[in-house]
């Protein structure tokens, strides 16, 4: 039985909104199923360290003990139990079903092969990197830092882009696996507000985002850097002897390299720790995001403490907030499906994410281009394609958190920002189809030449149409008197046009008539009433399955 977030009194509409391609490339190949066998994307953690830490729990047990800062007091303990009890779902991000993520670092500046730029510069990439910008005990990666410096950057041009392409909260990297700190740290020196732009960017971001009316997270990605850089072992005999760049005593904090011994991961725990909850402090995020490193079980008692220490201050501030997390970083019971205290997020829409509906509450991270950090070669996806991929996660009951990927001097490349403003232009038009919706019992019509997606709001039904504008008469043959959902259609209109539709419902579907030209590019939205909906299928604790009462 699965325990509703809304109240059942409130109705909703239903809508169907139908996609168009931009171009000669088929939308639907952008959203086909890729796993069919797994239509919620149930799993758990890797079997491996997946980039945690390699340590053991005793050395977690040793961290915990020496953070020197107590767990505001709060209705949060760090255990299981009372997390489980006081975890709820924040309302907004049901409703919000967009969103802005981002890679925004170091890794900009070289702008080569894709974010982990730091790892492959010592090994895959060792003998680009020395041809480019010279041998590494004269260059590391260290040497970036000046060169990174957003001298073009504008958040409040930043900030009114994201809210024009309909997003309604927004993710920046805070700390990428590379250790350097994207905001303004009292416990670490490698920080932008010291170093590089010598801006507080986080800080900067979170005012113009809040400025705009949207939601501010942050992400932070940092548990992954103490085994992230593993030299050639020639070149680490070498920056060894020379005590340069990953040898280097000053840098050893910042690498990670040199000391990896149980004092060191202890100290790095502390410190991760120290970061994350500083974040929380200086920023009061919305949404605090963790990438898979912290997965592994035996972080634990590290994990349980910060979820403790996080939501007793929104307690505190009165702020909806939520961890979010990969596969079952904060699920005890290794499966994704029983998260305690986080959204789960799926990263890539395809193989990893669902397939069909997963009730409950989920995102799905997603890149705009080819590479999640922004290469000086990437592609970019065009608007027809993320609007395509926004809608087709929607109807399976889903957020697409949409990742960018700007410059290292502050600036959005010019297609990325198209892109962002065609996805705007097509919400202001279609937005009822998406923001606060939820899923049918269908996510697709499955039948006829139409590739449609369902979304529910109320006792309305919208539809969308991945395909051509198909002129004058389009056909939803899974929409037959009765069946799947009892009564029958009453009226049709279609977003973006003044008036209703002409329509007949028979035993071939719904047919209705179309003006001569589409109201907006991508895709279109009829919304369709008379029929009974389905309830919301959003869960208090945002899994797909709760307990029986």
């Amino acid at each position: 039985m699965l325990r509703i977030v809304r109240s059942a009194l409130f109705v909703r509409p239903i809508f169907l909104v139908v996609l168009l391609p931009l171009g000669g490339a088929r939308l639907g190949a952008q959203t086909a199923p890729a796993a069919a066998a797994n239509p919620m994307a149930v799993g758990g953690n890797a079997a491996n360290y997946d980039m945690a830490p390699e340590t053991r729990p005793e050395v977690v047990a040793a961290a915990v003990a020496a953070i020197p800062t107590p767990i505001p007091p709060g209705p949060v303990q760090p255990n299981w139990d009372s997390l489980k009890a006081y975890y709820r779902v924040p309302q907004w991000f049901v409703d919000a079903k967009f969103g802005i993520f981002m890679h925004w670092g170091l890794y900009s500046v070289p702008a080569y092969h894709n974010e982990w730029y730091e790892k492959y510069m010592y090994s895959n990439f060792a003998d680009w990197h020395r041809q480019h910008f010279g041998p590494q005990d004269k260059f590391g990666y260290k040497d970036f830092i000046p060169l990174f410096t957003a001298a073009k950057w504008d958040p409040d041009a930043w900030a009114e882009l994201f809210r024009k392409s309909g997003a309604k909260y927004v993710i920046p990297t805070a700390q990428h696996h590379d250790e350097f700190a994207l905001w303004d740290s009292q416990v670490t020196p490698w920080n932008a507000a010291r170093m590089g732009p010598h801006r507080d960017l986080i800080g900067e971001l979170a005012r113009a985002i809040r400025r705009q009316g949207l939601k501010f997270g942050v992400s932070n990605h940092g548990i992954e850097n103490f085994q992230f850089v593993n030299p050639r072992p020639e070149l680490a005999a070498q920056l060894k002897a020379e005590h340069a760049d990953l040898y280097d005593p000053e840098w050893a904090d910042f690498y990670h390299v040199a000391d990896r011994s149980d004092a060191a991961c202890e100290k790095f725990l502390v410190n991760w720790y120290e970061r994350v909850t500083e974040l929380v402090d200086r920023y009061q995020p919305d949404l605090l995001w963790f990438d898979n490193g912290i997965d592994i079980r035996y972080l634990d008692p590290l994990k349980l403490r910060v979820a403790a220490y996080y939501y007793n201050r929104a307690a505190e501030w009165g702020k909806e907030v939520s961890i979010t997390t990969k596969k079952a970083a904060y699920a005890p019971s290794g499966v994704n499906t029983a998260q305690i205290g986080s959204i789960v997020d799926f990263e890539r829409i395809g193989v990893r994410s669902p397939s069909g509906i997963r009730p409950g509450v989920w995102h799905v991270d997603d890149p705009i281009g080819t590479t999640w950090g922004y290469t000086n070669d990437m592609r970019i996806s065009g608007p027809s394609q993320v609007v395509a991929k926004l809608v087709d996660t929607v109807s399976k009951n889903g957020n697409l958190t949409l990742n960018i990927s700007p410059r290292a001097d502050g600036t959005i490349p010019q297609e990325q920002q198209d892109t962002l403003l065609g996805v705007g232009q097509w919400l202001e038009v279609n937005g009822e189809a998406i923001y606060a919706t939820h899923n049918w019992v269908r996510y697709t019509d499955g039948q006829g030449g139409l590739n449609v997606r369902f979304t529910v709001k109320g006792q309305t039904l919208y539809a969308i149409v991945i395909g051509e504008w198909p002129g004058q008469e389009v056909v939803i043959n899974s929409l037959v008197p009765g069946q799947p959902a009892e009564g029958r259609v009453s009226s049709v209109s279609l977003l973006g046009c003044v008036g209703t539709l002409k329509f007949t419902q028979n035993a071939d579907g719904l047919s209705v008539e179309l003006p001569a030209s589409p109201p907006c590019r991508y895709a279109y939205t009829l919304k369709i009433s008379g029929l009974k909906m389905n309830e919301p299928t959003a869960t208090a604790d945002g899994n797909p399955i709760a307990a029986a009462p």
